[in-house]
């Protein structure tokens, strides 16, 4: 059997310019979206492209948010209702708030023209359940601290696939820098306390997918983050 590798996707999107990355299994197909923010078209394009590079049809089984911020929700309806087989959307519960009230977020920028109504959580999810699509296996941290609902995603490793171990961080970490905490449900004590048990006491080769901006590693972050050292 000819070894074929996961498939891992970015797309920068919306006037926030929030990553949203797209992870699927090369056997079976299934895939799951984290972060959909914005721009759906510019998602079921990436979506389309991973499916001509598999050379089969992909399930997105899910729609895997770190935290419910108007830019990393924002095409959430889009690509559930441009996807037949029909995403489910997962969230923490303590974000189901922040969540339902995106047109009220929307306000706060200008921009209620731009969000529509977000449709129903299909699942909440808990702390340390580990969600899989085929052979890939996220586990679910919750770090609150930039929302009270934030989590990262720690994607298991799985030479099978080549998949080596990583985190998808939303906007809990950044390359040197941490998520904001002036925002609903922010706390600055609660999110270093987040970092520092449960991102930091994991491995230093360990890479990290933040929200926003470039990767980084929990070894770079421990080391040199002005907001942590």
């Amino acid at each position: 059997m000819v070894f074929q590798p996961w498939i891992h996707e970015k797309a920068v999107v919306g006037p926030f310019q929030c990553n949203c990355h797209l992870l699927v299994c090369p056997t079976t197909g299934d895939a799951a979206v984290v972060d959909p923010g914005d721009d759906s078209r510019q998602i079921l394009q990436m979506i389309s492209k991973a499916e001509s590079q598999l050379g089969k049809p992909i399930q997105i089984k899910a729609l895997l948010h770190t935290h419910a911020h108007l830019d990393h929700i924002g095409a959430t309806r889009g690509v559930v209702e441009g996807r037949t087989e029909k995403p489910k959307i997962l969230l923490h519960q303590g974000d189901g708030e922040i969540y339902r009230n995106l047109r009220m977020q929307a306000g706060l920028f200008g921009m209620e023209a731009h969000y529509g109504e977000p449709l129903p959580v299909d699942q909440y999810i808990e702390d340390g359940e580990v969600l899989r699509f085929g052979s890939l296996n996220l586990e679910v941290v919750h770090t609150p601290g930039h929302s009270p609902g934030g989590v990262c995603y720690r994607l298991k490793e799985d030479s099978q696939v080549g998949v080596q171990e990583q985190v998808f961080s939303g906007d809990t970490l950044f390359q040197s820098s941490i998520g904001r905490t002036d925002l609903w449900g922010g706390d600055v004590d609660t999110l270093l306390g987040s970092i520092r048990r449960r991102l930091f006491t994991m491995d230093d080769e360990i890479e990290v997918h933040p929200g926003h901006g470039d990767s980084t590693s929990i070894g770079r972050e421990r080391r040199e983050n002005p907001f942590l050292t």
